[in-house]
């Protein structure tokens, strides 16, 4: 049975449950990053309701929805590039560093992550990262910088890989793009062994990702949701917390300071 705590209450029950724990996971989703000037996918001024997501097989059959999945691609990277980890990530990374966490599950794909210090070996990126890109046929990395110099150099038209001619794309799962094998099989590892799953920011209705949480109640893991929102995993929880999540995660990432 969840119970929804004040802040000071959440604080106080999240530290004694990580104390407790053997095998803490966290799972994070786009309200992480919002602090950070990253605007989330479902709400309402949301990524999706300005622009449409380009359907895989789209974005495989037409050039067009290439060309303009680039253009909103540098439009973004133009607006956030200069976006640092918050307070969430940095308390995160902390918890990493002191053994407290087990690993990070993550569904957002902007690499703050990386960047507020967790090694890749203990992060699980289940959406991609739009950091660098790939040919869909070959398998070729190719870097942005590449990318955007090939697409202004042909007057804003997407670039074909130069090693097969095939699509290239940023590295992340699109809608209808099946998930990427690995990554699941080791978000489920994580979450098969943990005693305490920590869901943060997440709205918890994109499947199959949003399962993980459901996977660790019912093999006994402790629930914790921090969401601004309700879920429909908040009856399931130990602890659910509808607050800032740097507001709730603030002393941990102090103690990195």
């Amino acid at each position: 049975m969840s119970f929804e705590a004040d802040l000071k209450t959440a604080r106080r029950e999240l530290d004694g449950f990580l104390g407790a724990a053997r095998h803490a996971v966290a799972f994070t989703g786009a309200g992480l990053s919002t602090e950070c000037g990253i605007p989330d996918f479902h709400s309402p001024g949301g990524l999706w309701s300005r622009n449409k997501p380009i359907p895989f097989e789209h974005f495989l059959a037409h050039r067009e929805a290439r060309t303009e999945a680039w253009r909103r691609k540098f439009a973004m990277d133009a607006a956030f590039a200069g976006a640092v980890p918050g307070r969430g990530h940095r308390a995160l990374a902390r918890l990493v560093a002191q053994g407290r966490l087990a690993g990070i599950i993550t569904q957002n794909i902007d690499g703050l992550h990386q960047a507020s210090g967790v090694p890749d070996d203990l992060l699980v990126e289940l959406h991609g990262n739009t950091a660098y890109a790939i040919c869909l046929d070959c398998g070729t990395r190719h870097e942005l910088s590449w990318v955007r110099g090939a697409f202004e150099a042909a007057g804003g038209v997407a670039p074909d890989c130069p090693q097969c001619g095939g699509p290239v794309k940023t590295a992340t799962i699109s809608f209808g793009q099946a998930m990427p094998a690995r990554e699941m099989g080791r978000a489920a590892a994580l979450t098969e062994a943990c005693d305490l799953f920590i869901v943060l920011g997440s709205s918890l209705v994109v499947y199959p990702a949003a399962g993980f949480p459901l996977m660790a109640r019912r093999n006994g893991a402790r629930l914790v949701i921090v969401n601004r929102e309700a879920t429909e995993f908040d009856d399931l929880a130990d602890l659910v917390v509808r607050a800032d999540i740097g507001d709730v995660l603030e002393p941990f990432a102090e103690a990195a300071q």
